[in-house]
């Protein structure tokens, strides 16, 4: 396994058997692909009428040192689907950390009982020194206001699945992306893997002190599509296929930002998708929002909303992170083979 210049994206090896998930930008169209091709194939797994051990005997080290329902939950549910093990710590209180003990030290004894890791943590790049120092793959389940890779697969799964059922693909597609778009780790990671799309057209809006940073302009730039920085969530939606929407992260806001930064009302609700939105309109979120009156999030009278994906999301994840570990520990071209009728069904 590979751990040369992790911190760097640019120096990351393609994303293969035996290597860390640290970056979107170690994926390419046909590796992606073929990633999202095994999530679908993976889908009786996940709604548990198929059986596969094709991990049994392996050991997952789960460490979120930041708070994660939807992530761990399903990072861990994937691994147990393929028959593996879980060991977990949550939180810095209960972890050698809060006795001074190094991120390289951590890595290096953690990564010693297990056969992949999964490691979120505050700082960014703060998982790639656990790849560095870990003697097994490490999957990046969220640096700070870095990238989550798994969260922007899982994204684009998501989308083109939604998009092919209205006829439509992510080539040629216009994206409206709304909220926290300068903390916000998942935006970061979706424009830079939609970048291997062509022709995306995206329709940004943030408030000011939470804009899209300038170098996500250049990103998608460089990868020959357009982006639009929108006056108002109107503008941004109104000719959009997709609606990506993100919740304020409170959690990293500066004590500066927190005196410019005084959002009320909501930033996504039925009223305003009734007056600007297409009625085909795809709603996306990575959850969680916030669902609390004046919270700026994605408001809850939307659910009604045909086109509302959220929960096709969190579904999907658990598909997208069975294909991630079968591919990191080297089993996806037999793990298909290994599906069996799941018992417990025929006893319902």
């Amino acid at each position: 396994m590979s751990t040369d210049n992790p911190s760097s994206t640019s120096t990351l090896p393609p994303f293969g058997p035996g290597q860390h998930l640290l970056s979107v930008n170690q994926l390419d169209r046909a590796s992606l692909g073929a990633l999202l091709d095994l999530a679908e194939a993976l889908r009786p797994v996940g709604r548990g009428t198929r059986v596969c051990r094709v991990l049994e005997g392996a050991n997952l080290g789960s460490l979120f040192f930041e708070p994660s329902t939807r992530t761990r939950l399903s990072f861990e549910s994937a691994f147990h689907r393929l028959g593996g093990s879980v060991v977990s710590t949550t939180g810095f209180t209960f972890s050698s950390m809060a006795k001074g003990e190094s991120i390289h030290d951590t890595a290096r004894v953690v990564s010693g009982y297990s056969d992949a890791l999964v490691v979120r943590h505050p700082d960014t790049g703060s998982v790639a020194r656990f790849a560095q120092a870990s003697v097994v793959p490490v999957i990046n389940a969220g640096d700070g206001s870095g990238e989550h890779p798994s969260q922007s697969l899982l994204d684009v799964f998501t989308m083109r699945a939604e998009l092919a059922a209205r006829g439509k693909s992510i080539d040629g597609a216009t994206i409206a992306v709304l909220g926290d778009l300068r903390y916000g780790r998942t935006v970061h990671s979706l424009l830079a893997i939609l970048g291997l799309f062509e022709n995306v057209s995206f329709r940004v809006f943030g408030p000011p002190a939470l804009a899209l940073p300038t170098e996500f302009f250049d990103l998608v730039h460089a990868g020959g599509n357009a982006i639009v920085e929108c006056d108002s969530v109107q503008e941004a939606i109104a000719p959009a296929d997709v609606i990506y929407c993100t919740r304020v992260q409170k959690e990293r806001l500066s004590e500066e930002d927190e005196q410019r930064v005084h959002l009320t009302g909501d930033l996504l609700n039925r009223a305003i998708l009734d007056e600007a939105a297409r009625p085909e309109s795809i709603i996306m979120h990575p959850l969680p929002r916030d669902s609390r009156h004046n919270s700026f999030d994605l408001s809850p009278d939307v659910d009604g909303w045909p086109g509302l994906a959220v929960f096709h999301q969190t579904d999907n994840g658990l598909l997208i992170r069975m294909a991630i570990f079968s591919t990191t520990l080297g089993v996806a071209d037999r793990v298909l083979d290994e599906l069996r009728p799941a018992g417990w069904l025929s006893t319902k």
